[in-house]
């Protein structure tokens, strides 16, 4: 029986209770054919990829699928960039697909950037004819070595017969326990040689049992710490969105009445308008949050892994506090700061837990009026930090625009449950402050991995998976310049994505550091013009290239801005287009920079609120 002869697998049936639905099989397929059903099987909806000589055998039965859907993109990273946008839009396991080779080699940035970022990836790439592996073939590479230390798991396939376990167990890998990519490497001839498909396979993954239940003493000697602490802090990471665990996180906080603080990866996870966010903690974080994670005596950190941009130099951390930990992974915990309390497991199951012992406790001291009473001097402190430190920046005295005014007024005008997706650099951390972030999975970005070019792909399969949703890609201009070909995939497909690309003529970031310590030798970071006299980037002359230009040339309705004055019609008109992309070419001023800022490598006690203005912290109670 061949696949057009069978069409489109049914949905699978139900389980019966008390038992497991029993396998279907069906003879006679292809190893290709035997693919898309298993990824038909296990929910995946949408893949983004290139086909090539080695994957090109998978991509015949594809054609013939009614469940899956192909964006063909212009680059494979760009398929691994929109494979994590769609996962983390969505909570799906994100999928892409490359032929071997450069096609496969390709991939490498964007699995990383999902391993360094906990996102559930399947990455399936086609791999020589299996005969031939190991004798440099044509496009051959070895890309399960390659992709070993960036992926949770990976497998080569060379028995067409191993299909549907293995696309079974990548999935199962990807989205369980902490998510993260998996590589799954088909030889060309285990895809054309014929087999039976079956569903659903048997699992065969000996030793790999996540643990999400944590341990009832560590819960109670958690619930201890908090009841006994005066200045505590609970500082949630990313794991607090991959767990869907914001609404146990507002209740933990409204309990404790304790202030909460939300990395780069958990925003979104906690109000930003809720009276006990105090902010972003990290080297650019508010001063309130990178303060109040120095001067705690207690930090419950939930799904973090103290990575060195929060923690400054981790010989100077938090010198005072005594720290509860609680991650899926076990791997994380002690790492990098040495937990009193370890918790493993699943943090909604850990807050919610810890939640039921705090209101079990008769005593009343950790929750409530008591709570409240003993955290007074703490919040008297944080919220004369918060007063004296706000965030805030300058406008230009020359009438140019201001970057963090685009960011913000984007934010303020644009429909509400809006996804922002961000590159890497200035604009980056100013979208993370001027941004509002009121829900979870409205924030994406590069945040462990730190990859430029990461904003439009992702933006494009955030809304190939969230169609409902308005989806703004927050770019620099040489974030645009890394990945801007995806503008023409998302023409071609009908994905109205919208890209403000924040255009200072310079590789912002980089720029920043070399003003602050290169003595302004602005050595190859600008990007518009030619240097001027004293090498700075210019904001007029030649634009190489025209972003509007190229823009229209890909299919997008392309605009420019350049005057505050007409600063929000522009953004209003690009919310109006949603038939086709828009890019918006925002001429800022160049030299506007990122505060607060902790410089590399030194102490978070060592944070400036803006140049030359070092905060005063002498009222803190240490």
């Amino acid at each position: 029986m061949t696949e057009q002869a069978t069409g489109a697998p049914k949905p699978q049936p139900r389980a019966p209770r008390g038992g497991a639905p029993q396998p279907t099989t069906v003879a006679n397929l292809t190893g290709a054919q035997s693919l898309i059903r298993s990824l038909e099987a296990v929910g995946a909806d949408t893949v983004f990829g290139i086909p090539g000589g080695a994957i090109l055998p998978a991509y015949d039965p594809m054609m013939d699928s009614t469940a899956v859907r192909h964006i063909l993109v212009r680059h494979e990273q760009g398929a691994g960039h929109a494979a994590t946008g769609y996962a983390q839009a969505t909570g799906k396991v994100g999928v892409c697909m490359a032929t071997s080779g450069p096609g496969a080699t390709n991939l490498v940035t964007p699995i990383a950037d999902a391993h360094m970022d906990s996102v559930p990836l399947v990455a399936i790439t086609g791999q020589v004819a299996s005969k031939t592996i190991g004798t440099d073939a044509f496009q051959e590479a070895d890309i399960c070595g390659i992709t070993l230390p960036i992926t949770k798991h990976n497998f080569l396939v060379t028995d067409p017969d191993e299909i549907p376990r293995t696309i079974a167990e990548a999935f199962h890998i990807a989205a369980t326990g902490r998510p993260g990519p998996v590589l799954v490497d088909i030889a060309k001839d285990a895809l054309q040689r014929r087999t039976s498909f079956t569903w659903p396979p048997s699992h065969d993954l000996p030793g790999y049992r996540p643990v999400s239940r944590p341990h009832a003493k560590q819960i109670r000697e958690a619930a201890r710490l908090i009841a006994e602490a005066r200045r505590p802090v609970l500082y949630a990471g990313g794991g607090v969105i991959k767990a869907g665990a914001a609404a146990e996180l507002l209740e933990l906080a409204e309990l404790t009445g304790a202030p909460v603080t939300t990395t780069l990866m958990a925003l979104g996870a906690f109000p930003d308008s809720h009276p006990q966010h105090v902010g972003m903690p990290g080297m650019h974080g508010s001063v309130t949050a990178v303060t109040a994670l120095q001067k705690a005596d207690l930090i419950v950190a939930l799904g973090a892994r103290f990575d060195d941009r929060v923690t400054g130099r981790i010989d100077s951390f938090a010198p005072l506090a005594k720290i509860v930990h609680a991650d899926i992974d076990p791997a994380e915990i002690g790492k990098n700061r040495v937990a009193d309390v370890p918790i493993v497991g699943d943090v909604k199951e850990v807050m919610a837990d810890l939640t039921a012992a705090l209101r079990g406790d008769e005593t009343g001291a950790s929750r409530g009026p008591a709570a409240r009473e003993r955290y007074a001097a703490w919040w008297d402190q944080l919220n004369r930090w918060r007063d004296t430190y706000p965030l805030g920046y300058d406008l230009p005295e020359n009438g140019t625009l201001s970057p963090q005014q685009v960011i913000e007024r984007i934010g303020r005008l644009a429909p509400e449950g809006t996804i922002y997706t961000a590159g890497v650099g200035q604009h980056q951390m100013w979208a993370a402050h001027y941004l509002p972030f009121e829900r979870p999975g409205t924030w994406l970005n590069s945040g462990g991995l730190g990859t430029m070019g990461y904003a439009v792909p992702a933006a494009l399969g955030a809304k190939a998976g969230r169609p409902d949703a308005t989806v703004w890609a927050i770019d620099g201009d040489g974030c645009f310049q890394m990945t801007n070909q995806e503008l023409a995939t998302a023409a071609l497909n009908g994905v109205p994505i919208k890209v403000a690309v924040i255009n200072n003529g310079a590789l912002g970031m980089v720029r920043q550091w070399q003003t602050l310590f290169y003595n302004q030798r602005y050595s190859n970071t600008v990007l518009r013009d030619g240097p001027g006299a004293d090498g700075a980037a210019t904001s007029t002359g030649t634009r190489i290239p025209d972003f509007v230009k190229l823009s229209e040339a890909m299919g997008c309705v392309g605009l420019r801005c350049e005057d505050p004055a007409q600063l929000d019609a522009v953004i209003e008109k690009a919310n109006a287009i949603n038939d086709r992309p828009v890019v918006i070419d925002f001429i800022v001023h160049e030299d506007a920079m990122v505060w607060p800022m902790v410089a590399a490598g030194t102490s978070n006690d060592e944070v400036m609120a803006a140049r030359g203005v070092r905060p005063d912290f002498s009222d803190a109670d240490d």
